[in-house]
């Protein structure tokens, strides 16, 4: 062991952006090291950092010593969970059924460990009508159909999503699923009659309306047109008014003696693909 000046020592640490060197004196006059942050370091960027410390003493030559430091970065849960998209469209036929997938979610999180574990569930902001038609897998993120899906109840749900990892200090990431629902042909046109002039007087005017027809459909587009349409060979026609209404009006003259009584059918037929009627 030198003494003196040759054993008087002097570190250096190699040029790094996140380490310094502090070199402290105890009471028995002891120099020791320490090693300090000059800025914080961040895992998800360098997990590991290669340092040289020299150890460099008074003599003639200097002599040097060196070794090298290894420093594991630790995880810190300092990413929240991300989701691909803040926003995801779902287009889905009415009447699915249950069990049917409408989109699998999936997000990430640049931890490690348990700090990226994550668990899927709706938000508090998602309303209980949504949550009795879908329902959603904690671990999957896999939201499926639950309850009946009827267009002419509700045609859009927003499904608002959290994901959280499981840290003792959670933190989470939000996405929306606006699914939006298609109509399906399944109501058939309702009719509703009002009789004006029943029975028909055989000296009736041509032109008399007997009747004022009214359709509905709950169907949307193609589905809910309605049109009308009046058995052959009556001595009456319908007259379009206005959309879906009609008038059923006296269109040749009468004769009681010939004919005393018609059995007239309407049917209502939509414009689906089968129609209904």
């Amino acid at each position: 062991m030198d003494i003196g000046a040759n054993a008087e020592l002097r570190y250096k640490l190699n040029s790094n952006e996140y380490f310094d060197l502090d070199v402290k004196t105890n009471e028995e006059e002891t120099n020791f090291l320490e090693l300090v942050l000059k800025k914080p370091v961040d895992r998800e960027e360098t997990q590991e950092h290669r340092l040289l410390l020299i150890a460099v003493d008074g003599g003639k030559p200097e002599l040097t010593g060196t070794v090298q430091l290894f420093i594991n970065v630790l995880d810190a849960n300092d990413n929240a969970p991300e989701f691909d998209k803040s926003i995801y469209n779902v287009k889905l036929l009415e009447n699915t059924p249950n069990g049917t997938l409408v989109i699998k979610l999936n997000a990430s999180d640049a931890d490690e460990g348990i700090n990226k574990e994550i668990v899927y569930l709706f938000s508090n902001l998602v309303l209980d009508n949504v949550k009795s038609k879908f329902t959603i897998n904690p671990n999957s993120g896999e939201i499926t159909v639950k309850g009946e899906l009827d267009y002419e109840e509700c045609n859009l749900y927003e499904i608002n999503v959290d994901a959280v990892d499981k840290s003792a200090f959670p933190l989470n990431g939000h996405c929306k699923v606006i699914v939006k629902l298609l109509d399906e042909n399944d109501n058939t046109p309702e009719m509703a009659i009002t009789s004006l002039s029943l029975p028909v007087q055989e000296d009736a005017q041509v032109g008399t309306v007997i009747a004022l027809i009214s359709l509905s459909d709950r169907d949307s587009g193609a589905n809910g047109q309605v049109t009308c349409t009046l058995s052959p060979h009556v001595p009456f026609k319908l007259v379009s008014t206005f959309k879906n209404y009609y008038s059923l009006v006296l269109d040749s003259s009468l004769d009681r003696e010939s004919v005393s009584h018609y059995s007239v059918v309407v049917t209502a037929r939509d414009g689906g693909s089968p129609s209904l009627s």
